[in-house]
């Protein structure tokens, strides 16, 4: 049947009203190019060198480990740039804390001279200050009430001196969050802030509150992210078994990083206790001042504290290299760590985020997973303890009780060096707001100067 103009006239306005209607729909959005030309921007009106330049920067930025990247993050992501909200980060935040392994990677390779000691004597006293400071901000953010205060206070007692496992505190604490939550209590509530909140922080983030269409949960694409990610990370560990056997120091490193990749829950300051265990007492790649040594440095270079494993690695392939130079040994060993710590990060986030961003309005969910940030602020105050007694004292002793006991410090070994500048350390960035790389390098300098003129000796 031939139509008549008059149909298609009607059919034009009818496209043209429709693509009207879709506009804000679709949030087209342009940005204006050096030559005076437009260009298309994905829907949410960031660009690719935009987030490359900022992501650059964050990486850039993050000393302190995980606790001072996650601030890091947070000031520069939901703060300045109001890329997402206040709720929405805290509810990312919450479920990588819950994810087995840790945050991201980086090489760190360890040389032990003289000179090399004093800079990390040095250092590992502006650690402790900045990984304190990063309790401080990442506690004041999250534990809102009375409730989750008492969660990560159980959860620093039950870590601290009954030393229970971390993946029972987890499931303990997600357990309450979830009970609280649906029983209609408010306090399992992870944001606040004095900021804007609900719909006026959603307003104000450009990505808002909406899953964008590309990253909408389906089986099919769990499907797939799975049996990619699986056989990277898998396929390599497999390989090294079957040619080298289970004795091997590479399957050991191996199996061990997988294995830590699935069981420990919590980030990087939840995981390296039971790691300097391992690597320390059971496998004895390190010995414990190597081990602290290796953190001092994670602590002191970009990127997030748990880039250690990487160090642990080296150490115990370096050590029994088998028939490979120390070296190259060394090198491949902390490869291999590296990557099975890490690939399985891509599979967690990869399968579950988009899944856990659809429930984000579900209370009970919600509630579990701010259980568990609440035990996890607990446990990281756990670590910065540890850190602090390790850092001060030159030994510890362990006290023991009907089950319950701490590693009191030994006072006669106390490094009075080592407390005078981690003490100017605090007060540096507590009272002055000393920003994390001059900290930093006034510590390392201070600590090299004491070795130098013979006052201490790391």
């Amino acid at each position: 049947m031939r139509s008549t103009p008059g149909a298609a006239a009607v059919r034009t306005r009818s496209t043209i009203g429709t693509r009207r209607r879709r506009e804000p729909e679709e949030k087209r959005v342009t940005d204006l190019t050096a030559n005076g030309t437009t260009r298309r921007l994905p829907a949410h009106g960031v660009s690719f060198g935009e987030a490359l330049r900022v992501w650059l920067r964050v990486a850039a930025l993050s000393f302190g480990g995980p606790a001072g990247q996650i601030a890091v993050m947070h000031r520069i992501i939901v703060d300045e740039k109001k890329w997402i909200g206040e709720s929405r980060f805290l509810h990312a935040l919450s479920y990588c804390m819950l994810l087995p392994g840790p945050e991201a990677q980086q090489l760190a390779i360890y040389i032990q001279v003289p000179i090399v000691a004093a800079l990390f004597f040095g250092l590992k006293a502006a650690v402790l200050a900045i990984v304190l400071f990063a309790v401080y901000r990442v506690g004041s953010r999250a534990l809102k009430s009375g409730a989750m205060i008492a969660v990560a206070a159980l959860a620093f007692v039950a870590i601290f001196f009954s030393h229970v496992p971390f993946p029972l505190i987890v499931l303990a604490a997600g357990v309450i969050g979830f009970v609280g939550a649906r029983a209609g209590s408010a306090a399992f509530v992870v944001g606040g802030g004095h900021g804007p909140s609900g719909a006026a922080a959603a307003g104000e983030s450009r990505l808002g509150e909406d899953l964008p269409e590309h990253a909408r949960p389906t089986i099919g694409r769990a499907l797939r992210v799975s049996a990619v990610w699986l056989v990277l990370w898998l396929g390599p560990v497999i390989a090294i078994l079957a040619t080298l056997g289970l004795g091997h120091t590479f399957s050991e490193i191996g199996l061990f990083f997988s294995k830590m990749a699935v069981v420990t829950f919590g980030g990087a300051y939840a995981v390296l206790a039971y790691m300097a265990q391992q690597a320390v007492e059971h496998y004895g790649w390190l010995r414990p001042g190597e081990m602290l040594d290796g953190l001092g440095m994670a602590e002191t270079t970009p990127g997030p504290l748990i880039m250690v494993v990487q160090f642990v690695g080296f150490m115990a392939a370096y050590r029994d290299p088998g028939s490979l130079p120390p070296l190259l040994a060394g090198t491949l060993g902390g490869l291999l760590a590296t990557w099975t710590t890490f690939v399985p990060c891509w599979l967690w986030i990869g399968l579950g985020a988009p899944f856990i961003e659809r429930l984000r309005d579900n209370k009970p969910l919600s509630g579990a997973l701010a259980g568990i940030t609440a035990a996890v602020v607990g446990v990281i105050l756990n670590l910065a303890i540890w850190f602090a007694l390790h850092t001060i004292f030159r030994e510890t002793a362990p006290l023991r009780w009907h089950g319950v006991g701490f590693d009191m410090p030994i006072l006669a070994s106390v490094n009075p060096w080592a407390f005078i500048l981690s003490l100017a350390a605090i007060v540096a960035i507590f009272r002055f707001k000393a920003g994390t790389i001059q900290t930093l390098a006034a510590c390392s300098a201070a600590g090299i100067l004491l070795y130098l003129v013979g006052l201490a000796t790391p």
